[in-house]
């Protein structure tokens, strides 16, 4: 299978952004062409960011390629990256890791030590920190993994797209942890909306609705910078808040079928069961409707309330029938007389989480490019438009949030653990939650 090029329409959404206007130039040296390897040579691979998520994806990428080997590993805390490479020791005992005790950076700023000593990096720290990170991998010639989303703010969004720019001029390739894109019954779903099974879209539905995630107690030791870097689900800064988090999938397969993103979005959200001060200061359920050219609608809902019911899926009403997908492998498409369209089987279908590194490396040994950056960038910034418009309880549209200067992320090179972070507690520990007809967009 191969991964379809983004089919989302750029229209302004790059208007105001320039590659002299951020951390990268584009200048001769940059326009080089990436190396080709041989299938015989030895990529070496770097993490950045050693949580779950990371120490998952360095096993898929190690997998996916017999002449891989991880050789640098960065976190912040050094306890989590022993973790990881404690776990992945016991997953590959055939010698892919040659992690050295002097190549295992830790704290602020490591991450351009890990990314040094590699060929292909894999980015997966909380994604307030990814543009900075994604930026300095392509300014360093560098092929990229980075997990969903990729960047909390728009300074970020802007940043990430400049860096995109600069990756393609250097063909570099850039896969997104955005897996439904690699998974078989949404890119066959989207192939068959393409052809015209369903007509033309008009509205849709779209779910990430659970119980929530985890909380990690604060600890008397800790300052309040390493509190929110050991709990950073629930700060903004660095989270961007669960309608990033985890909606971004759902968001990005309606972004993805209808081919663009919205130009409007108006919603309401709030904490109804989460209204401690362990849960930070984001929402626990936002509900929002976002408008795309030519009227379509598309209604998104996230929530985190235990007992409630769990939903995460796909609807889309087009002209001439309905589609429904999920994560699961589910695949419908039907007339509106009931008449199947297609059902998808996914007895044989690839994990979508390896086939998106499977299709890096094929990428990288046969000379030849993937760029997700770009898709990735805009499903981000769905995400965060949708966030403004809950926090805020106002419309807004597409080009007043791009306009915005809206930057939440401290540059990490200037951050330590005694740094106070951009969100504080007051003196009962509670942070301040954004309030609808109240807050301005954030």
């Amino acid at each position: 299978m191969k991964p379809k090029k983004s089919q989302v329409t750029r229209r302004n959404f790059v208007k105001g952004t320039s590659l002299a206007a951020g951390g990268i130039l584009l200048t001769p040296s940059l326009l080089t062409a990436s190396p080709v390897f041989n299938k015989t040579k030895k990529l070496k691979l770097a993490v950045v960011g050693c949580g779950g998520r990371g120490t998952g994806a360095v096993s898929q990428a190690l997998r996916a390629d017999e002449n891989v080997e991880l050789v640098a590993m960065a976190d912040a805390f050094s306890d989590r990256l022993e973790k990881a490479h404690s776990n992945l020791s016991k997953m590959f005992q055939t010698g892919k890791l040659k992690v050295k005790p002097s190549h295992k950076f830790v704290g602020f700023g490591s991450y351009k030590k890990a990314i040094d000593a590699a060929d292909v990096v894999i980015l997966t720290t909380p994604p307030g920190f990814r543009p900075q990170h994604f930026e300095y991998a392509v300014s360093q010639g560098k092929h990229v993994f980075m997990e969903k989303p990729l960047a909390t703010d728009v300074a970020g969004i802007k940043k990430v797209l400049e860096a995109a720019k600069v990756a393609k001029a250097k063909k570099l390739n850039v896969v997104v942890g955005l897996q439904r894109h690699y998974q078989a019954n949404y890119m066959e779903t989207y192939n068959r909306i393409q052809k015209g099974d369903i007509g033309q879209i008009v509205s849709g539905q779209v779910y990430w609705n659970g119980a929530g995630v985890w909380v990690n107690p604060r600890e008397a030791s800790q300052t309040e910078m390493e509190y929110q870097m050991r709990n950073w689900y629930y700060f903004n800064w660095i989270c961007g808040d669960h309608i990033l988090e985890q909606h971004i999938h759902n968001i990005d397969v309606a972004n993805w079928f209808i081919g663009g993103h919205p130009i409007k979005a108006s919603g309401t959200g709030g904490r109804e069961v989460r209204k401690g001060k362990d849960h930070g200061h984001i929402f626990d359920h936002h509900v929002v409707e976002f408008e795309y050219e030519n009227g379509i609608i598309i209604s998104s809902q996230c929530r985190h309330q235990p007992g409630t019911k769990t939903r995460v899926d796909e609807s889309f009403q087009g002209t001439l029938g309905t589609a429904y997908t999920d994560g699961g492998g589910s695949a419908r498409l039907k007339k509106y007389d009931g008449t199947s369209i297609y059902t998808h089987d996914n007895e044989n279908d690839i994990n979508p989480y390896q086939q998106e590194h499977n299709l890096l490396f094929k990428s990288i040994r046969n000379g030849e490019v993937i760029s997700d950056a770009e898709n990735g960038a805009i499903s981000t910034m769905t995400a965060i438009l949708g966030r403004m418009a809950t926090y805020s309880g106002k419309e807004i549209t597409w080009d007043e949030a791009m306009a915005l200067e809206h930057k939440l992320v401290p540059d990490e090179d200037t951050l330590t653990f005694d740094s106070v972070p951009p969100i504080t507690p007051d003196v009962n520990g509670n942070y301040p939650i954004p309030v609808p007809g109240k807050t301005k967009f954030i």
